[in-house]
């Protein structure tokens, strides 16, 4: 209603589309960008049909998406403020999308203060954002913000119907905070692979709390295990998912090379491995956020609260897991769980701050 009421007045020169992942932003930018350009274009219906197309040939919509994990200065000051002083190619109006933009570190943010300040007539500027608390709040302020609320769980499990049992499927839905795509993903095998290693990270830690109190009281139970640490078991698995994205970014990029593309060698290689970091880091992410939920359903769980968990399909075991746990030792874990996430966002070390996340989660949950 928002943005339609925007088109009938008039768009601003600025907006910031703010809500969840998996909310529909993009989407809703692709369409309101179009019926921008439409609205000043010789011939509104290939303008609009250009513009809706992913990725877009239209030459007067920009979209713009981050390079690994962050959107680089450079391509901040090349294409969005030095572009926006071109005049539009075609039709009346330039549109600019800055998709996560949360991944713009301070220099770039500052260095779009003075186009966000004062654009071009004919500029409009769509920032794209599931975090904009990180967004400086001189960001903020000089945009028009449009709220997003995530899908409900129902609304993904209807969209997912016969990708996996009902069962699966509810989970899925549920964890993945009204994102489809990472529904999907959750119920792929790949998923479903990853999802095991990263919840093993919460299981065993909660195991071995266990089993160091049995010791510490004397008991011949606790077993010399050696085995490899569940947080380098679920660090290896992003990295398989990362060379998969890698790997099918390549051919992407070479069967558009094919269809006449003008890129060459390296810049294939340069822009698939960029591909490949960017998910890597997603999906690590995505285990860390895993485990956090994990911590709450146990806490949910310990609290006599069932109906607030998010893993449906491990009632039993988290029952059990919870029979032996205080919530508020099971929610500190999840804070700590946040805090790395947090952490690994400044580009600290990921394999010291997984090893110390174990271990400040044994000391947690002892």
């Amino acid at each position: 209603m928002a943005l339609s009421a925007a088109l009938a007045s008039g768009p601003s020169h600025a907006y910031l589309f703010r809500g969840p992942r998996g909310a529909g932003k993009a989407a809703a930018a692709r369409a309101f960008a179009a019926e921008i350009l439409a609205a000043s274009a010789p011939d509104p219906e290939d303008s609009r049909r250009r513009a809706l197309l992913d990725p877009s040939p239209h030459p007067d919509l920009v979209w713009l998406t981050p390079s690994g994990t962050q959107h680089m200065v450079g391509e901040i000051r090349e294409q969005v403020i030095r572009a926006a002083a071109y005049r539009p190619f075609e039709g009346g109006k330039r549109v600019f999308v800055i998709e996560t933009a949360e991944a713009m570190r301070d220099e770039s943010q500052n260095a779009l203060l003075k186009t966000l300040e004062e654009p071009p007539p004919y500029v409009h500027l769509i920032l794209l954002s599931s975090e904009p608390e990180v967004l400086l709040e001189t960001i903020v302020s000089r945009c028009q913000p449009i709220d997003f609320a995530p899908l409900p769980p129902e609304a993904v499990q209807e969209a997912l119907i016969g990708e996996g049992t009902a069962g699966e499927i509810a989970a899925a839905a549920r964890l993945a905070g009204g994102d489809i795509e990472l529904a999907r993903f959750l119920l792929s095998e790949r998923g479903k692979r990853f999802r095991t290693e990263a919840l093993e990270l919460a299981r065993a830690v909660g195991r071995d709390s266990r089993i160091d109190r049995v010791a510490a009281e004397g008991s011949s139970a606790a077993p010399s295990i050696q085995r490899t640490p569940p947080w380098k078991v679920m660090l290896e698995g992003a990295e398989g998912v990362g060379e998969d994205a890698e790997a099918a970014a390549r051919e992407e990029l070479e069967e558009e090379k094919e269809l006449g593309a003008k890129r060459s060698a390296r810049e294939v290689a340069d822009e698939a491995k960029r591909a490949g970091r960017r998910r890597r880091t997603e999906v690590l992410d995505l285990g860390l956020a895993l485990s956090a939920i994990w911590f709450r359903d146990l806490a949910a769980m310990a609290a006599g609260a069932p109906e607030a968990v998010h893993n449906s399909d491990c009632l039993g075991e988290l029952r059990e897991a919870a029979s032996h746990l205080e919530p508020a030792r099971a929610r500190r874990a999840a804070e700590l769980v946040q805090d790395t996430r947090r952490r690994l966002d400044l580009n600290v070390s990921e394999e010291l701050a997984l090893e110390a996340l174990t271990s400040r989660l044994e000391r947690a949950l002892s």
